[in-house]
């Protein structure tokens, strides 16, 4: 199966989220790509702290996994085991947050500002010096570019008639996008409730065979396309290790 074969169009999308259906692959396929997402697209994650001054009520050890679990922008130019040092000073009163850590690289920073890495009180100090190392959600959760990735089949709606004269006029939910005349209809614009859509109808609900919808978050380490790509990325350079493999 070649890329030109595949049909992308997407539902809804910003740097973040964002919701698209991929025509003409396979179950086998559309689970590939999941997992790629979460386990083999790296990412810039704090691996290593050294503490200058720590006043806080904070062991240090319990600050360098909160410092970890932080979500780094990642650069397309970095490779895997690559380094990148910040630096965090901060006296209190106040709150520590993750938009305090300072970069010797410009292109790398929190990728959220807010988030709270610990409150000082007067007189406490935290001061700190930290290594983020370029690697795989394989080898450690900290590293998945994707907080929340997964797919469904997308599912086409056909009118069969009218509902029955005293039939029970129950809720008929159903979560995800629908395809309706050709067009893409995501379910939470009529609440998820076939029975707002199609009032008074009798519907069966049926797979579009060979086309998935997805949905994906991104941390903030990178948009959520780059994501998606990368991640196609890596299983056409498994594909072509394979192939090479076989021809030995």
């Amino acid at each position: 199966m070649s890329s030109q074969d595949f049909d992308v169009e997407f539902v809804d999308r910003d740097d973040r989220e964002a919701r698209f259906v991929v025509r003409n692959i396979t179950p086998a396929f559309a689970n590939g790509v999941r997992r790629a997402m979460l386990a083999d697209v790296p990412t810039l994650s704090i691996d290593s702290v050294r503490f200058v001054e720590n006043s806080s009520v904070m062991f240090d050890e319990q600050l360098a996994l909160r410092l970890g679990l932080v979500p780094l922008t990642t650069p397309d130019d970095y490779e895997a085991g690559e380094t990148v040092t910040l630096a965090l000073d901060v006296e209190g009163p106040g709150t520590a947050y993750s938009g305090d850590l300072v970069s010797n690289d410009p292109e790398v920073e929190p990728a959220d500002d807010n988030i709270p890495i610990i409150e000082l009180k007067d007189d406490q100090r935290l001061e700190l010096e930290a290594d983020a190392v370029m690697g795989y959600g394989r080898d450690h959760a900290k590293h998945q570019g994707g907080v929340a990735v997964g797919y469904r089949h997308l599912q086409r709606i056909n009118v069969v008639g009218d509902s029955p004269e005293y039939a029970d006029d129950e809720p008929r939910m159903l979560r995800g996008v629908i395809e309706e005349d050709g067009e893409l209809v995501p379910t939470d614009d009529f609440d998820n409730d076939l029975t707002n859509r199609y009032p008074g109808k009798e519907v069966e609900v049926e797979d579009v065979p060979g086309a998935f919808v997805f949905q994906v978050e991104s941390d903030g380490s990178m948009p959520v396309e780059e994501l998606v790509l990368r991640a196609v990325d890596t299983l056409v350079d498994r594909a072509d290790e394979l192939e090479q493999a076989v021809q030995l």
